[in-house]
């Protein structure tokens, strides 16, 4: 791999988080604020690494035995193309010889964010395993994707009728994460957007030019409506899945995005959906 497509910095660390190989777990949570890291490694047995480099901050360390990294990955699909490209080239590729490893690393990937929910039945304190994210952003327009999956498809087959500005996609999360992050939180279908503003219907000076909560709010595949929205999961589901990892989505609800209202309580709501999901993390 050349230079200008694998770069590195001086002392052999990937470009944008500069960290090595040994500083990352295989077993990485993800969050969107560089400030939320510490809030989650507050909770660890130990840290030991401390890395910091742009908004990625990173933090590693152990939780009732497991090792676990905390990584801020900033706000959007951009940022989480930089992060999930580098995690996998950390494991999957001899940085010294920039060739794909011959022995395949498989990592486990959980976002821990905030969110929106985009109907009443989810009320604000609600925390959503993301069983399904739809992304409304450009990012998978450059990445030739595989044939979806039987649940993808009956999605993408419902999208298929609104008027959105943009080609949805749609990925699943880990079956097996599902599983086990869904008998302690609410499993639901996410909506990722390229923006906070306009792209999630909030009109401040300027106006969107579709009201995306009115398009998809009722849509229902099976039974299942759209839950949530956020700006970083159905990234996150479809580098995983081109990539061969494990990744599942667990959003907090802070708003609600129809009622206008806001939580009361968004630390406590945080730090009671960091500690859950540690307890599940460990034990996998």
């Amino acid at each position: 791999m050349q230079e200008s497509e694998l770069i590195l910095n001086p002392d052999g660390s990937v470009y944008h988080l500069a960290v090595l190989p040994e500083d990352i777990a295989k077993t990485i949570i993800t969050v969107g604020d560089p400030n939320r890291v510490k809030i989650v490694s507050q909770y660890f047995d130990d840290i030991e690494v401390i890395k910091s480099n742009r908004e990625f901050v990173i933090h590693t360390g152990t939780y009732k035995g497991k090792a676990i990294t905390c990584l801020s990955t900033g706000m959007g699909t951009d940022n989480i193309d930089i992060v999930l490209n580098e995690l996998d080239a950390l494991f999957n590729i001899d940085l010294k010889s920039r060739t794909l490893k011959t022995e395949y690393t498989s990592l486990t990937i959980v976002r821990i964010g905030t969110s929106g929910s985009m109907n009443n039945e989810v009320p604000i304190g609600t925390v959503i395993a993301t069983e399904i994210a739809i992304g409304l952003e450009s990012l998978f327009a450059w990445y030739k994707l595989p044939d979806p999956s039987p649940k993808e498809s009956a999605w993408l087959n419902e999208l298929a009728f609104t008027n959105l500005p943009i080609k949805p996609y749609v990925f699943e999360a880990d079956a097996t994460l599902v599983d086990k992050f869904s008998n302690t939180f609410t499993s639901g279908v996410t909506l990722t957007t390229g923006g906070f503003y306009s792209p999630q219907n909030r009109k401040l000076r300027l106006s969107p030019s579709a009201d995306i909560i009115a398009e998809v709010g009722d849509l229902q595949v099976k039974g299942q409506r759209i839950t949530n929205i956020e700006m970083e999961t159905a990234g996150i589901y479809g580098l995983c899945k081109l990539l061969g990892h494990k990744s599942i989505s667990i959003n907090a609800i802070m708003a609600n995005r129809l009622s206008g209202e806001f939580a009361s309580n968004p630390e406590q709501i945080m730090s009671s959906t960091i500690q859950k999901t540690l307890d599940i993390l460990c034990k996998l």
